[in-house]
């Protein structure tokens, strides 16, 4: 038996790891590189495995850096069923099919600056994949994995998906592997979401394992808790408006703003934010996800089914979700006392940005990162200091207050990933994939201390079981 790497091994994004049974290739999560100034060249670099071999794949969750390179996959020969909790199934698709329209777009946008004589360097002119790529993808879907339910949908191999507490319909994922008289178990964590945070529940530790693949983007960082990070987002939030400005709140559309958009009704209902504040969620891909969140309240934890039993969990009075590109734009005439959630998270693309070229000059506003920003992006950027960001081709100043609150996290940090770990697995071995090498590292020194063997695998590296 042998696992491969070839996606998130020294760095977070792309996820994508092989195990080969000798009888089967089974491939858990398939994702798309984000952040990287070589972004193209990533993405359309060979897999590592001839992909028609794969029999299935077991996708953990719909973010785009687990499961955006899916239509790649079956345009390159991919013919098995991909694996996933019915959660999952729908925002993946959602999250595929948004991914491949803006890929349309830029490479429409190239053609016509192409056939102008105007400069395209560093534009796409294709797109990786399209929507009808995208459509023979979701064909392939079967979302009935169910939590702690084992099913054996292939020869000597069985998958047990368990809640991982990182987005709706997020799992990390046990497999069983027999071959030659022993059966050997393995469990990928997916992404681990912190305990106690609202909508999900909190993640289930790692079973008993032979051998556990986990993700360390926070491997050494600690969180803030999260009533300490609501105190300081609506902290933030209050001298903003008392200033006179605006707060952007680059959002991912999934799970993250969802769960901002919970947090900011609960600061209102208990008088802790300024009242008639206005909300606008930017974003129509976030618009799209909370539609889905609502149609799949078996995945919310107790106290989000106890408030869902008397209101609404994603609206309030100053709530509005723009879909429309007018009504996006009419935002800029509401020049205080709004909060504008919008993507994309890492300021890489979407509606954000045109928020930004507005607020980021103005002093008495504020932006207030929420989550995760890889090296390289435009959110980077900003947290590490910088003075101007480029945008739709001018240097903008940053003069607003920046604020980067990680409490909100989906990642458990290193307290939670120890616990998540446990001691339960006992595994022989644990590969540490999705992370920074500072991070992993951090990680490693105390699952070393506590006694377990670890590795931090290079790209496409194996290793026999």
């Amino acid at each position: 038996m042998r696992i491969s790497f070839h996606g998130a091994a020294q760095g977070v994004t792309g996820s994508c790891h092989l195990l080969d049974t000798g009888s089967a290739k089974i491939l858990v999560d398939c994702g798309l590189y984000q952040g990287s100034r070589r972004l193209r060249e990533e993405n359309e670099a060979p897999f590592g495995f001839d992909p028609a071999s794969i029999d299935a794949v077991l996708l953990t969750h719909a973010h785009l850096d687990h499961c955006g390179r899916l239509p790649l996959l079956v345009q390159q020969g991919f013919r098995g069923k991909i694996f996933c909790t019915a959660a999952t199934q729908e925002l993946a698709r959602m999250v595929l099919m948004d991914t491949a329209r803006l890929q349309e777009e830029e490479a429409a946008r190239t053609a016509r600056r192409k056939a102008r004589g105007q400069r395209i360097h560093g534009m796409a002119e294709e797109a990786l994949y399209g929507q009808e790529d995208v459509e023979a993808t979701c064909a392939q879907f079967s979302g009935i994995a169910e939590y702690g339910v084992t099913f054996d949908p292939l020869p000597n191999l069985t998958f047990t998906f368990q809640d991982a507490g990182h987005i709706l319909g997020s799992a990390s994922i046990r497999v069983e592997a027999r071959a030659n008289g022993t059966a050997k178990h393995i469990v990928y964590s997916g992404d681990i979401g912190s305990p106690n945070h609202p909508i999900v529940n909190d993640p289930v530790p790692a079973p008993e394992a032979d051998a556990v693949v986990m993700e360390t983007t926070y491997g050494g960082r600690h969180h803030r808790s999260i009533t300490e990070t609501a105190q300081e987002f609506f902290a933030a939030i209050t001298a903003t408006v008392n200033a006179g400005g605006n707060v952007v709140v680059p959002t991912f559309a999934l799970e993250r703003a969802q769960e901002v958009i919970y947090g900011l009704r609960e600061g209102l209902e208990h008088h802790l934010l300024p009242p008639g504040l206005k909300v606008f969620v930017d974003s129509p891909m976030a618009t799209s996800a909370t539609e889905i969140f609502r149609a799949h309240p078996e995945c919310f934890d107790l106290e989000a089914q106890q408030v869902m039993r008397d209101r609404d969990l994603f609206s309030f009075p100053g709530l509005k979700f723009t879909r429309d590109r007018n009504e996006s734009k009419a935002i800029n005439d509401v020049r205080s006392g709004a909060v504008i959630l919008a993507g994309a998270g890492m300021c890489t693309g979407g509606r954000v940005q045109h928020h930004l070229e507005q607020l980021l000059p103005r002093p008495e506003c504020a932006v207030v990162f929420v989550g995760y920003a890889a090296n390289g992006t435009p959110a980077r950027s900003i947290i590490d200091g910088a003075k101007t960001l480029r945008l739709f081709g001018q240097e903008v100043p940053i003069r607003a207050k920046i604020h980067t609150i990680n409490g909100f996290s989906g990642h458990g940090d290193h307290g939670t990933l120890l616990a998540w770990h446990g001691e339960r697995a006992k595994p022989g071995v644990t590969y540490l994939v999705h992370g920074e090498t500072e991070q992993a590292q951090a990680l490693r020194t105390d699952l070393e201390g506590r006694g377990f063997a670890c590795e931090y695998p290079a790209p496409h590296q194996a290793f026999e079981l």
